[in-house]
C-alpha cells in the first residue's frame, strides 16, 4: 500500500490544527467528564478525546457533542477494534485514537472519511499507520523517548504528522512542539483532579491550566503550520 492510495486522506481535526493540543478524557467514569469538557473549552482547548476505558465513554461523548456544539470536537480514543469505530461514531465521535496500529481499523476509518490518530513508537510503526490511511500519528509513549526520539523520527519522515502523546506534561509540551511536534496530547497533568472532583474551584483551575498550556504550545501561523495542513 503507497500514500498514493489516500488521495482523499481525511484531514486533520480543525480544532487541533487551531489549538495544538488534544486534551485526554480519561477517568474511572464518565459522571464528571462533561464539566471537565465545558472547562476545557473555556480555557480555549476544543479538541477532546474522550477514552472507550472509561466507563461511560460513549453517552460522554454524546453529551459532550450535545452541551459544547460544532466548535469542539470530540474523539473516542483507545480504539481497538472496527467494532470500537462503528460504536464511537454511532455516539458521534468526530476523530478515533489508539495506542497501537492496527491497519485494518485505521483504513477502515480512513473509507468513512473519519481522522484517525493511531500510536506508534518506531519509524516502521509510523510509516504503516501512515500508509493505512491515518490523519497524523501519536508518537506513543512519548516521554519514553522525549523530544529527542520525535526530532528523529521527524527528520527521516517530515511528511507524517507526528502528535506527541503519553506522559507529556505542562512543562514538556513545548519541547515537543519545538523538535517538529503537530501537536500534544495530554491528560492527567491537565485534567489532575479535575475528572473526580468537579468543584468550582477544580474547574476554575483546570480552565486556568487549558489557558497555559495553549500559550506553551500555539505557534505563529506560518511555513511550519502549513507542512502539516
Amino acid at each position: 500500500m503507497t500514500d498514493n492510495q489516500f488521495l482523499q486522506r481525511p484531514l486533520i481535526t480543525p480544532q487541533l490544527i487551531s489549538t495544538r493540543v488534544m486534551a485526554i478524557l480519561r477517568s474511572a467514569d464518565a459522571s464528571a467528564l462533561p464539566a471537565a469538557a465545558r472547562a476545557l473549552a473555556a480555557g480555549g482547548v476544543t479538541c477532546l478525546e474522550v477514552t472507550l476505558t472509561t466507563d461511560g465513554a460513549l453517552d460522554a461523548i454524546a453529551r459532550i457533542k450535545d452541551e459544547l456544539g460544532a466548535g469542539v470536537s470530540v474523539g473516542a480514543g483507545t480504539v481497538l477494534s472496527t467494532a470500537d469505530t462503528r460504536d464511537a461514531l454511532a455516539a458521534g465521535a468526530e476523530f478515533l485514537v489508539s495506542p497501537n496500529v492496527e491497519p485494518d481499523v485505521i483504513h477502515d476509518a480512513a473509507d468513512q472519511d473519519i481522522p484517525f490518530y493511531p500510536g506508534a513508537w518506531t519509524a516502521t510503526e509510523v510509516t504503516t499507520a501512515w500508509r493505512a490511511g491515518a490523519a497524523a500519528v501519536k508518537l506513543f509513549p512519548a516521554c519514553t523517548g522525549g523530544p529527542t526520539h520525535l526530532r528523529q523520527l521527524r527528520a527521516p519522515l517530515p511528511h507524517i504528522p507526528l502528535m506527541a502523546v503519553g506522559g507529556v506534561d505542562l512543562e514538556a509540551a513545548g519541547q515537543y512542539m519545538a523538535a517538529g511536534a503537530l501537536a500534544v496530547g495530554v491528560g492527567s497533568p491537565l485534567l489532575r483532579d479535575a475528572d473526580r472532583d468537579p468543584s468550582p474551584e477544580a474547574l476554575d483551575a483546570l480552565t486556568a491550566r487549558a489557558r497555559a498550556l495553549l500559550e506553551t504550545v500555539r505557534p505563529d501561523t506560518g511555513p511550519e503550520e502549513k507542512n502539516h495542513l
